[in-house]
């Protein structure tokens, strides 16, 4: 509306200046009305006309456009009036509260990267040491085994009409009020004994705040809100620092899992080292064996050849046999023994254990 007051003063003023312009022209018309010098003065008149009649135009659609404008601004500010009243009265009734504040948790479990069913339990039912059934919002399962329970059930009634009180006193009192009211909460959570419902669990409840600034308010009024929630075991975290809470469990779950697989890796070193140490043992023995068997067996062809195959021969030297005798040959081979390697991790570690090598080289047209 500024704008358009500032718009409708410039018109006024040229429709000022220009009806000055006219009487002098009209007051020099008659004094001189022969006068054809005043020609261009009529057409820069009639120019002059034109413009402001264009400009007169514009400013009308303008102000049109600018009214519409501000009546969708309107109808908008009235519409986000109405869905945040409507806001403020489903927060003040308690289960729907209470939904909001579960579904800040479950977002900020799983942002820290957390499995249901694995890592966190939503809801569980247990009973307490006095025999009493409590719900938790939330336990979650630390890497030892303990678990940790969060409950998100918090009251704001006072910090939602702290928000909209426009008199600072009353700002300040139902600021007080909330301290007061999210004070009595943690009490009730001490009450309900929750460590003894979840065993093995740690000695304390997590009280989520759904929002930084409900904690934040409540400090101003209440200082020493958090040392009085820690002497009743009860450690009221936001979104922030409950999601640097979970991500360390997340972080403890994941170095567990490393340390187990580690574990794993170890057992199945050892389990393979020793039948490695089984295993060549097998192999001495065998090239034991098979060194005495090429003993023997170049003993027996030696054996052969000097009480059987000279008989043989008279035969063949007589004409009797119808093709000479076919004569083994001795095998010269050596059986190659384990040898240590010198260096970890060498070429010769690994290949050294074979069973038997025949020098590398073919004998007597065999490879051994």
């Amino acid at each position: 509306m500024d704008a358009a007051s500032l718009l409708l003063g410039l018109l006024l003023g040229a429709l000022l200046a220009t009806a000055v312009t006219l009487g002098v022209v009209a007051l020099l018309g008659r004094r001189r009305p022969a006068d054809d010098g005043l020609e261009p003065v009529h057409e820069s008149l009639d120019h002059l006309h034109r413009l402001l009649a264009g400009m007169e135009r514009a400013r009308a659609t303008a102000h049109g456009e600018l009214r519409e404008q501000m009546g969708t601004v309107g109808s908008t500010s009235a519409q986000l009036k109405n869905e945040t009243a409507a806001l403020v009265t489903a927060l003040r009734t308690p289960h729907v509260r209470g939904r909001w504040g579960e579904v800040q948790l479950r977002r900020v479990v799983e942002v820290a990267g957390l499995l249901e069913h694995c890592d966190f339990v939503e809801q569980p039912s247990g009973t307490n040491d006095e025999g009493a059934g409590v719900r938790p919002d939330l336990v979650v399962t630390l890497a030892d085994g303990r678990q940790v329970v969060v409950d998100a059930k918090v009251p704001f009634t006072g910090y939602i009409e702290a928000v909209q009180a426009d008199d600072r006193d009353v700002r300040a009192q139902r600021i007080a009020m909330h301290a007061r009211q999210l004070r009595a909460h943690v009490d009730q959570l001490s009450a309900r004994h929750y460590p003894t419902a979840f065993r093995p669990a740690a000695p304390f409840t997590v009280l989520f705040v759904p929002s930084d600034g409900f904690l934040t308010t409540a400090l101003e009024a209440e200082p020493g809100l958090l040392e009085y929630g820690f002497a009743r075991d009860v450690v009221l975290a936001t979104p922030s620092t409950l999601l640097a809470l979970l991500r360390t469990v997340a972080y403890s779950w994941r170095q567990e899992r490393l340390a187990r697989d580690a574990d794993q890796v170890l057992e199945v070193g050892r389990k393979l080292h020793a039948r490695l140490s089984t295993l060549s043992g097998h192999l001495t023995r065998l090239g034991s064996a098979l060194s005495t068997t090429l003993t023997r067996y170049n003993e027996t062809v030696g054996s052969y050849e000097r009480s059987v195959l000279t008989a043989a021969r008279r035969f063949d030297d007589l004409g009797v046999a119808e093709a000479p005798v076919p004569e083994p040959q001795e095998i010269e081979a050596t059986v190659r023994t384990l040898r240590p390697a010198e260096v970890p991790g060498s070429p010769e570690t690994y290949g050294a254990v074979t069973p038997f090598d025949v020098a590398g080289r073919e004998r007597d047209g065999t490879s051994g």
